[in-house]
């Protein structure tokens, strides 16, 4: 498996003969240009997962993608979106995916809670190769292999960052939704959550694709 990361919670997984996009959001950048994708898959409708702006021009260049979202996010956008509820089980290409979680965490009692589609990634040697939870801290319950592990957010605490990473206890994690913090700043999240867990804990170089 190839991820690479785009910065903020765009990330592409390429496993096998298959390629997957994660929330292209207003936050990342340099996913413009990619074409073969096989699937594109959003968590949540918030912008920095979607970016509104820049998606029409990433489908037109990926016509055979497939395109889902969590409920609210594919009614918002419309046909050929696809929901994708918790539970739900599909084909993309070589690799199986499941949707799990549901709802985005709290920010604030007085904010409703929007749609969040966590994403678990399998093929027929593991599973869960890779999980991409969104804007949630959902403990699938299973062994997974690469957490796409949340290091900063309006929603979360570094304490709370650390403890959903020692819940789900991956073989490996790599961080990401670390946009909204200043650069030179990042190393004081990431060395919590490397020091703090038991993880073979990875920052990934933005748009560079690294093998696991």
């Amino acid at each position: 498996m190839q991820l690479t990361h785009f910065g903020h919670s765009c990330l592409l997984a390429s496993i096998s003969d298959t390629t997957v996009l994660f929330d292209p959001g207003n936050f990342s950048h340099g996913f413009e240009g990619i074409t073969g994708l096989s699937a594109i898959l959003i968590t949540h409708q918030h912008p920095d997962h979607a970016d509104t702006t820049r998606l029409p021009a990433l489908i037109a260049a990926n016509p055979q993608a497939a395109l889902y979202a969590d409920p609210q996010t594919a009614a918002q956008l419309g046909e050929p979106w696809k929901a994708v509820h918790p539970g739900d089980a599909f084909r993309v290409g070589s690799l199986n995916v499941r949707g799990t979680g549901g709802k985005h965490a709290v920010i604030h009692p007085e904010i409703p809670v929007i749609d969040n589609i966590s994403y678990l990634l399998g093929d027929d040697e593991h599973p869960a190769r890779l999980m991409h939870p969104g804007d949630a801290l959902f403990v699938p319950g299973e062994p997974v292999d690469v957490l796409a592990t949340p290091a900063a957010a309006p929603w979360m605490k570094i304490s709370e960052a650390v403890d959903f990473l020692r819940a789900v206890a991956p073989t490996r994690a790599v961080p990401i939704h670390q946009g909204i913090i200043e650069p030179n700043a990042r190393g004081i999240y990431y060395g919590r959550l490397s020091e703090m867990t038991k993880t073979d804990f990875q920052v990934l170089t933005e748009e560079n694709g690294t093998e696991f």
